[in-house]
């Protein structure tokens, strides 16, 4: 046999291509395998949460396997994610903070990619909670070791850090329009910003004093804002999501102390939908509740032990997303549409990330 095309087959790249015809035709013969969906509540009620997915690191994104590593040549590296808390996620990006790592790690679903976020010297995180970032990928992260807001351009530089020395602890953060939320643990808060100037337009509730007060605040946490402008908070502390309007003032409180559906034993990650209907995270539970926009209890899902792959293991933030759904519409089952996305960290275990999906049949 005469090899005319030397180069070629001397390319890594084509054995690469041709292990990849090899495999499929040896799947072409295959039945594919059923899959079972899970959905919550469970059957005979009518499905309206469906697990899609998870993953702990860039290994499970599903990018180059081992052998097309292999094949070309190249090193293959898995980036872990190790203690994840807040999340957000943001034109196909998933930013998640790991608060072991000292790190933002970013996701990219169109490329299978994982990157850090790891900037250094005087822009150095120390014990980064949550994220937010907006339309133009400025990045908004709370770090609890230096007590400061840091705020990153979409290259990772340092743009400003909104705190003076001992000023507040901030923990939650949301950009919502021309405003930056942050929850406060120290005064205990929520500080609202003008996103371009920094400046401080509002604190609320105003501390009276009194333990009395409805509208007071003990532990805030984890924070989100809806479409009116209305503020949901999990008071970790007090036990209770609070819901404020766009000025500040207490609309409701949701939950009281407890382990039963409607209660929370420690309220963290919290999201909320177009509809107001708002997800809360009882990291101590571990289950996921959602509530109407009158504070009534509608379901719960997650619970370890009997959800399978989707059970909950020391969940902590929380993000409601409407804007990258076509990116997982694959994942759902056969006869529904994805309306929107529920994204859950887990603090143990491997899957530091799972995504559910909030389902309507066609």
């Amino acid at each position: 046999m005469v090899y005319r095309d030397m180069k070629t087959l001397s390319n890594p790249r084509f054995y690469s291509a041709l292990a990849a015809v090899c495999l499929a035709a040896g799947c072409a013969t295959k039945k594919p395998t059923p899959k079972n969906y899970l959905m919550f509540p469970t059957p005979p009620d009518e499905p309206r949460i469906q697990y899609l997915m998870s993953y702990g690191s860039e290994s499970d994104l599903g990018g180059p396997s081992k052998l097309d590593a292999f094949l070309v040549g190249e090193r293959q590296i898995t980036r872990p994610i190790w203690k994840p808390y807040g999340l957000t996620i943001k034109k196909g990006k998933v930013y998640v903070c790991d608060t072991q790592a000292a790190n933002v790690s970013i996701a990219d679903l169109s490329s299978r990619k994982l990157r850090y976020l790891k900037p250094e010297g005087l822009a150095a995180m120390k014990v980064r909670i949550n994220i937010a970032v907006d339309d133009d990928g400025n990045c908004f992260v709370t770090d609890t070791g230096r007590n400061q807001v840091l705020i990153y351009d979409k290259s990772g530089n340092l743009v400003e850090a909104v705190g003076k020395r001992d000023e507040f602890k901030p923990c939650g953060v949301a950009v919502a329009g021309d405003k930056f939320y942050v929850t406060d643990l120290k005064t205990p808060s929520v500080r609202v910003y003008n996103k371009m100037t920094r400046q401080l337009l509002l604190t609320f509730p105003p501390n009276t004093g009194s333990t009395n007060d409805p509208a007071r605040l003990f532990q805030p946490t984890n924070l989100a804002v809806d479409q009116q402008g209305r503020v949901y908070v999990s008071d970790s502390g007090g036990f209770v999501t609070k819901i404020f309007d766009s000025e500040g003032k207490l609309v409701r409180s949701v939950g009281e102390l407890g382990v039963t559906p409607g209660q929370f034993s420690l309220p963290k990650g919290i999201g909320v939908d177009h509809e107001g209907r708002f997800y809360v995270v009882d990291a101590a539970a571990p289950v996921v509740q959602l509530f109407d926009a009158e504070g009534r209890l509608l379901m719960f899902f997650g619970q370890p032990g009997t959800s399978g792959e989707a059970g909950l293991y020391l969940p902590a933030g929380l993000t409601v997303d409407y804007e990258n759904v076509g990116l997982f519409q694959k994942y759902v089952a056969p006869g529904y549409k994805l309306e929107y996305l529920i994204l859950l960290t887990n603090q143990i275990g491997t899957h530091k990330v799972s995504v559910f999906g909030f389902i309507k049949k066609y």
